[in-house]
């Protein structure tokens, strides 16, 4: 179900209907709302273009992130392989002390 939720970014109210909760839209605009506060104060730009600057910053955060994210995912596979491997040398490291073990009892008949 839809959240009809008002927040205030750059003085100004705004109604947003999202299916996240209250507290998450509330965290978005928040957000948005710092950021256009950032550049409003760094340099001197209207709404508009502040609004299409903190928009740009905010999309270069999230390729920066998904870059981050898809990395780690990288890393997380290639540990995930080098224990596969590692599990699988171990098996028959088990398997090969198994045999030796065999072959001694057999000697010692």
């Amino acid at each position: 179900m839809a959240n009809r939720v008002v927040v205030t970014i750059c003085g100004e109210e705004y109604t947003f209907v999202a299916e996240e909760s209250t507290a998450y839209t509330q965290k978005v605009a928040a957000y948005v709302d710092e950021k256009m506060d950032e550049v409003l104060k760094s340099i001197k730009v209207g709404r508009t273009d502040a609004a299409i600057l903190t928009a740009a910053n905010i999309a270069d955060e999230l390729f920066k992130a998904q870059a981050a994210s898809e990395q780690l995912r990288g890393q997380i596979k290639g540990y995930l392989d080098e224990a596969g491997k590692a599990q699988a040398e171990a098996s028959e490291l088990r398997r090969e002390v198994f045999r030796l073990q065999q072959r001694l009892e057999g000697k010692n008949r």
